[in-house]
């Protein structure tokens, strides 16, 4: 009679250890790709860059991403060193993700992502959502040049966010370099369409040569005003 040959026991899947993908190159690419080349992880990274958002915030502007995939990013880029947790203090009884650092430093990466995508934005699919915040990493580009510090509160037709300008774009936790909705208190504003922006954004006009023909209408008197306005 044969003996029944004991099969070794399995760990609870909450217990087993994380296996992470890996490209296992020594390369500093593979290494990026490593932490952030999965699906949704930089769409992530672009929408903490804009500041701390609740779990239900973020999905909420990730259309198509399903709740398993999202909790999985997340919690692989907090492993990972790119975005931590922590909870909001009474009476908010809630909990944020925030990026760190090492991931506020990605925000070079998705500009010069936006700028190499921005030729393929020729037309608006039927399928394709949109915020007014995703225009703000193009934008970007095109406001480079300022050297007034400040925020621009920025109005297309899609809604409306801002922008750091000058050296406080250069920004790190706490100093988001765009945010969401109006800006409390800004320094300028100005509106110009979606379209103009992806203009600015693939380098096909300038700045100022926008606001001379009239197409950003700027508004405001301080500093940063009066360069936007060219004086």
């Amino acid at each position: 009679m044969s003996r029944l040959r004991r099969m070794p026991r399995q760990q609870p899947a909450a217990q087993r250890p994380v296996r992470r993908r890996s490209y296992d190159q020594f390369c500093a690419s593979a290494r990026a790709l490593d932490s952030v080349g999965d699906r949704w992880t930089l769409l992530i990274v672009r929408e903490l860059l804009a500041g701390p958002r609740r779990y239900t915030d973020l999905h909420a502007d990730l259309p198509g991403v399903s709740t398993d995939v999202l909790a999985s990013r997340l919690k692989d880029m907090e492993q990972g060193g790119l975005a931590v947790r922590r909870r909001l203090p009474p009476p908010a009884a809630a909990s944020v993700y925030e990026l760190t650092e090492r991931g506020h430093g990605l925000l070079p990466v998705l500009t010069a992502l936006a700028e190499w995508g921005a030729p393929a934005l020729t037309e608006r699919r039927p399928t394709d959502a949109v915020r007014a915040h995703w225009f703000a990493l193009p934008l970007l580009r095109a406001l480079t040049g300022l050297t007034q510090e400040g925020v621009l509160e920025v109005r297309v037709d899609e809604g409306e966010f801002h922008v750091r300008t000058g050296g406080g774009a250069a920004a790190g936790p706490g100093g988001e370099p765009y945010g969401f909705g109006p800006a409390p208190r800004p320094d300028a504003r100005i509106t110009l369409d979606a379209e103009l922006c992806l203009e600015l954004g693939r380098g096909e006009v300038a700045l100022a040569e926008a606001v001379k023909d009239g197409r950003i209408e700027v508004t405001g008197e301080g500093p940063l005003a009066t360069e936007l306005r060219g004086g």
